[in-house]
Formats: C-alpha cells, sequence, structure tokens
C-alpha cells in the first residue's frame, strides 16, 4: 500500500501555477490554503517571484528552501511534465494536477498523459490527477482544492471522479448536516488509483464511510480480493454511472478510460463487498447512517410511530429488502400496553398515536431498546399538533445511550424538524424525512454488518487435478486450423481433461466410423454433424437421435451428410459426432463470458431450450470466487428449487452442479483465449450429472 500520509497531512505545500489575480486557479487555490485554516508552510511558485496573497513567491520549485511534502500544479498542460520533472529531483512525493488538457482530450493531451504517468513512476510520485478538482482533509485542515468552501468537519470521506459533482456536493453538504474527513477530486487516475486511496482511508482513524462517485475503475489483477479486504475494514458504498450504453460512452469520452460491462462491475461489486448504489441521494443517504450510527448485529428491526400508516409503509419496504420484524413477547407487550393508550398499538409496529406526548416515546424506548432479540429501531414522527419533535430528539438521545444498536429516525416533515434533525445528527443518529429511504438505509447496514461472518476460501485454486496440456494441444490444432470455435468432440475433450462429467461425443469421418463408435458407447446414440460453421444443425436435419443399431448408424452418417452438403454446399464439414444419448435429469447451464476489465464471469441457471426466454441465471466472477457465493449463486435462481425436489420429486445432486461450476471457473482462468464456453444443458440426476452440449469459441 502507498503511503499517502503527506498528500493529506502535509506539513508544506508549494503551489505551482500561483497567481495574483482573483478568479485564477492558483490565486483561489493559495487563498483557501491560507484562509481555510492550514497551518504548515505555503510556497506560491510563480516565474515572476515576488509576493503572492502576502506569501513569499519563488520563481522554481528548486528555489524552496527545505522539503515540499505536497505540490498543487495549475499551469497550462504543456508545462506540466517539465514541473514534474523539477519537483521529482527536488525530492516532492506527493502531487495533485488541477491542469486539464490530458487523457480526456485525446491525441496530444494523451500522449501527455502517459509521459505524466512514466514520471510519477521514475520519481515515485503520488498523483491525483491530472485534470482534478483538488482535494481536502477536514482534519488538517487542508483546502488543496479550488472549491468555494471548506466541507464540514466529519467522518465521511469522498471520492469522485467528477471534479463538478465535488464541488456540488460540497455546497450541499454546508446546509445537509454532512460532514467530511476527507474530499478527493480523481480526475483522470494518471498515478493514484481508486484502489489504492480505499485501501489508504480504510486505514484513516479519521474516516468511518467511503463514498464513491466514479466512471471507470482501475485496472487490478485481483480486484475482488483487493477490494474485500478493504471493505471488511470500512464500509464502501459506490455510485458507479454508465449503467446504460450511451452513459457508459459518456463516461468514457469524460475520462478516457474504458470500461468493463455493467454486470461485470454490479458482480464484482458484490464479491468484493462493496455497496453499490444507483442514484446520488441514496450515496448519501447510506453514508449519512454508516457514518452516524453503529451497525446492527442482526436483521431484526422495532417501530415506534405515530403515525399508522407510517408504520404500514416501513413494514412494506423491509418486507420487499429481508429486514425482520420483530414479534414481541407476552411480557414486553404487556409492558408496552402500560404506556401506550388501548388506542394505540402495543405490537410492531408500535403506534403511539398521533397525540403522544414526549414521555409515551421515552418509555416505548426504553422497553424496546432493552430487548435482547431487537437489533435496529427505526422511529417515525408525523408533526401533528401536540408532537413535540425537539423533545422526541432529546428523549431519542438519552435513551440510546445505554445501548449499542443503530436508531434512524424518520421525521416526516420540513421546517418544523429543522432543528430536532440538526440536534440528532450533531450527535450520531441519522435522520431522513421518508420511511422508505430509512429501511433503505438499514438494510445496507445489516448487509454490511455480515460481511464479518463471510468466509472466503481459495476453493478454484484447490482445483489441481487437470490435464492443462491437453487442453492446449486440442487449442492449438483449432488455431493451426484456422478455426475459432471448437467441435463438440473437441469441447468433450477439454471437459473430460478438467474432470467436467459430460456425455461422450467423438468425431467420426465416415459411416463405418461412425457405426463402430456407436457400438463401442452402447446403444442408444445421438448423431450430430460435425461443423464451426454450420449454428443451427437441428435445422437442416444435422442432428438424430435414438439411433439403435450398427446398420442405422451407418445409414444416418449418409443421411446427416447429404442433409448437410444439400443445404450448405459451400460447407464442408468435418463429419458427424457420436454422442451417448443420455437420461434426461434436471436441465442447468453452467457458462462463461469474458468481460475485458474482470475476466471469465461464471454463469450458472436453468438450462434447456428456454434459456434464453426465462432468463433464470446468475453470475459470478471466476477470480477469487468462494465457495459460499457459489452456494449463493445456485441459490439465488429459481431452477434450485427444482434441484432441491419440487413437488415430491427426489432431490439432485447440487454437489455435481457446484463442481462442475469450480471447473470451468478453473478452465477460464487458466486458459485466457476461451471467450466464450457454453454447457447447455448439463442433465442433473438424483447421483451425479452428465454434459451434452459444450460450446467453447476462443
Amino acid at each position: 500500500m502507498i503511503d499517502l500520509n503527506k498528500m493529506f497531512k502535509p506539513e508544506s505545500v508549494a503551489v505551482i501555477g500561483a497567481s495574483n489575480t482573483p478568479g485564477k486557479v492558483g490565486y483561489i487555490i493559495v487563498d483557501n490554503l491560507i484562509n481555510d485554516g492550514f497551518e504548515g508552510e505555503i510556497y506560491p511558485v510563480n516565474p515572476k517571484g515576488g509576493e503572492i496573497l502576502g506569501k513569499k513567491a519563488y520563481a522554481n520549485i528548486s528555489d524552496i528552501p527545505g522539503d515540499v511534502d505536497l505540490v498543487i500544479i495549475t499551469i497550462p498542460s504543456p508545462f506540466v511534465n517539465t514541473a514534474v520533472k523539477e519537483c521529482g529531483e527536488k525530492g516532492v512525493k506527493n502531487m495533485v494536477v488541477i491542469t486539464a488538457g490530458f487523457k480526456e482530450v485525446g491525441g496530444e493531451g494523451a500522449k501527455l498523459e502517459a509521459e505524466l504517468t512514466a514520471l510519477g513512476k521514475e520519481y515515485g510520485i503520488n498523483i491525483i490527477g491530472p485534470n482534478s478538482l483538488g482535494i481536502t482533509d477536514s482534519h488538517t485542515p487542508l483546502n488543496g482544492s479550488f472549491s468555494q468552501m471548506m466541507p464540514p468537519k466529519g467522518n465521511m470521506a469522498f471520492i469522485s471522479q467528477s471534479g463538478a459533482m465535488m464541488v456540488a456536493i460540497i455546497d450541499w453538504s454546508v446546509t445537509s448536516g454532512i460532514g467530511f474527513s476527507k474530499v478527493i477530486s480523481l480526475g483522470n487516475k494518471a498515478g493514484v488509483s481508486e484502489i489504492e486511496l480505499l485501501q489508504y482511508l480504510a486505514e484513516d482513524d479519521e474516516t468511518a464511510v467511503i463514498i464513491c462517485y466514479l466512471e471507470s475503475i482501475s485496472e487490478d489483477d485481483d480486484f475482488v480480493r483487493t477490494m474485500r479486504e478493504t471493505a471488511h475494514k470500512k464500509p464502501i458504498i459506490v455510485l458507479k454511472s454508465g449503467s446504460s450504453s450511451a452513459g457508459a460512452e459518456a463516461a468514457s469520452s469524460h475520462t478516457g478510460a474504458l470500461a468493463g460491462s455493467d454486470l461485470a462491475f454490479d458482480t464484482a461489486f458484490r464479491q468484493s463487498g462493496i455497496m453499490r448504489v444507483e442514484t446520488m441521494a441514496e450515496l448519501f443517504d447510506l453514508g449519512l447512517a454508516f457514518s452516524k450510527a453503529p451497525l446492527p448485529k442482526g436483521d431484526n428491526v422495532a417501530i415506534i410511530t405515530n403515525a399508522g400508516g407510517g408504520g404500514v409503509l416501513t413494514v412494506d419496504a423491509m418486507e420487499k429488502v429481508g429486514l425482520n420484524l420483530v414479534k414481541f413477547d407476552e411480557e414486553t407487550t404487556a409492558k408496552l400496553k402500560e404506556c401506550v393508550t388501548e388506542e394505540g398499538s402495543a405490537k410492531n409496529p408500535i403506534d403511539v398515536l398521533g397525540d403522544a406526548p414526549v414521555s409515551r416515546y421515552k418509555e416505548s424506548l426504553e422497553i424496546v431498546l432493552s430487548q435482547d432479540e431487537v437489533d435496529s429501531l427505526i422511529i417515525m414522527v408525523c408533526p401533528t399538533a401536540s408532537a413535540d419533535p425537539d423533545g422526541i430528539a432529546q428523549a431519542i438521545l438519552e435513551e440510546r445511550k445505554e445501548f449499542d444498536k443503530p436508531i434512524i429516525v424518520v421525521n416526516m416533515g420540513g421546517p418544523s424538524f429543522e432543528d430536532a434533525n440538526e440536534a440528532l445528527r450533531d450527535n450520531g443518529v441519522p435522520t431522513y424525512v421518508f420511511p422508505e429511504t430509512a429501511v433503505t438505509a438499514l438494510e445496507a447496514m445489516t448487509r454490511y454488518a455480515r460481511l464479518e461472518s463471510r468466509v472466503y476460501d481459495d476453493v478454484i485454486e484447490k482445483i489441481t487435478d487437470v490435464d492443462k496440456d491437453a487442453v492446449q494441444a486440442i487449442f492449438d490444432k483449432v488455431k493451426a486450423d484456422g478455426r475459432d470455435t471448437l467441435l463438440g468432440s473437441e469441447a468433450y475433450a477439454v471437459a473430460e481433461a478438467y474432470g467436467i462429467s459430460a456425455a461422450p461425443i467423438k468425431l467420426s469421418t465416415s459411416a463405418e466410423e461412425a457405426g463402430k463408435l456407436a457400438e463401442d458407447m452402447e446403444f442408444p446414440v445421438v448423431l450430430k454433424i460435425a461443423s464451426d460453421k454450420i449454428l443451427h444443425k437441428s435445422d437442416i436435419g444435422g442432428v438424430k437421435v435414438g439411433i439403435s443399431s450398427v446398420e442405422e448408424a451407418e445409414a444416418t452418417y449418409d443421411e446427416i451428410i447429404a442433409n448437410a452438403k444439400a443445404a450448405h454446399p459451400d460447407i464442408v464439414p468435418d463429419g458427424v459426432e457420436v454422442q451417448k444419448m443420455m437420461d434426461s435429469g434436471e436441465e442447468v447451464i453452467v457458462g462463461m463470458i469474458r468481460d475485458k476489465q474482470f475476466g471469465p464471469m461464471i454463469a450458472f441457471g436453468m438450462g434447456g431450450i428456454y434459456v434464453n426466454l426465462i432468463e433464470d441465471v446468475s453470475f459470478n466472477l471466476a477470480k477469487g470466487m468462494s465457495s459460499q457465493e457459489i452456494d449463493e449463486q445456485i441459490e439465488s435462481t429459481k431452477v434450485s428449487k427444482l434441484l432441491e425436489g419440487y413437488r415430491g420429486e427426489a432431490p439432485c445432486d447440487v454437489e455435481e452442479v457446484k463442481e462442475a461450476i469450480k471447473r470451468v471457473a478453473r478452465l477460464t482462468l487458466d486458459f485466457p483465449e476461451i471467450s466464450e464456453l457454453d454447457i447447455n444443458p448439463i442433465f442433473v440426476y438424483e447421483k451425479g450429472s452428465s454434459a451434452l452440449d459444450i460450446k467453447i469459441k476462443l
């Protein structure tokens, strides 16, 4: 992990491109450093020298006496790399490049950025940017940005790949009651990546939660494993834009970065423990909850409300996301009845009624929080004429002191709750306007808390009983033939080399050979045309099933070849494949698509001819995949219910399915030239399984 301590806790900062002209970036940054309380040395750098904003200006970085911990560059892009080299010779190790005009403009800009990256590596400089709006650390304090204000002090770190998004959020935060530890504008990521920043922030005592707006993810050979270690230390919440094809294109043009598929991002985030959100509002709603409240120890929730309708909406939202509504025992219910009037409800959700005084909230709070089965509490307050929002807020703060449980408050209103919201948020209680928002935030906290119990084993790495040489020989032959798609018999040989159970299939090039192979396999068998150029084999009479004698096999061979020539006179088939005809079983699919950034993604779901219609499929990234994730992948599909045994049917051999997933993952990791792999269907039996149709494309 790189050392970024002096990036955010410098004792000295130099601004190359400092200016005396108000409105210029070089003026704004020096002014921000001074006026927002930076206590270290500030060194303006300008070829004219003199004085800038009361600070002595230096003509060159080399003229500054002593060490410089952080350099901020604002000069035009053609001159940046010369300045970086001079900083490297000075011994500078941390730098923020504000200047734009690099990779995002293409052409010469991309060349300049490549040189910038190389210089950073050569001199060991941690570079944030270029095309960055800068960085802030409210605890130092350090405002090394050209934002018009310093964000309020807090424990939430914000990493943004959009500078405009960064300044908008800083401006909004002043009135939101949300404080930040650090705010970082990534820019083009020519040096320090978001991955390195996340690793640093996960160790930062001033940061409790990390939120990110990202348009691309930096290359990392082992992203999932890297982020698992990081996400276990601090919650990471990401708004990844570019989920639509048009959005992805816009994001690429914005930063000059290519990105993997959105499905791959979703999968990578889920497997690594990163929480992905869909909107800016959700990003900060979740960030607020994590920055204020302790994590729940389970998914059992109690609700106290003075509005019955709000309670019903909360329960509905909880059911959708899998949170559990606590059912109180008779003793607890009896206690609640003593403080809730007969017109109210002592059952969960607890309705203290619209005329509830503070004392009724306070007594209910004490009873509910003391119950061991209650992991978290949602409190709702509707602004009735008799409600006392400020008094209820104080009651919440007093009662929660004895219990390390998250309390989420829903103050359903506007101006009448301003003081209550401020008091609660200032003292570690998140508040929201709507119940659905509170439930979303609480579900994310509950899900994150479960990360501690997850087991990450090297299940794919443990598969070693494979014959890589045999597979390599098959692939070499396919390439030598000028093909990119394996024949069925070749794909079967690959499966066999990797221990994937499949129905035997062999290639015959004559009627006699077809008869002999069929006899060796034991009847009945299936014959199918062998050609990577004929896609829809059944449509041309290229597949015949139920062949039960040598004579029938020989005759069928000639028939299939004749059908193929009639349908495709320009194609010379490789022969006819003979496959053992298997008993029917539960049909599943195991496949692979290769993402250009994250590598092989393993698919599992319902197989057979309706696979594209039903779309019952789930994905895991092969690299770093764990046993628990394979279990969850299977359980997330509808076909898993059929495998368990549906309506009296015998359960299927799920362990065989897991083995197929593991071995396909191992195969596709071992051979990056496999671009697509599809096994559909796999027949799963009470004991064992058999793959019928295997397609492999290089």
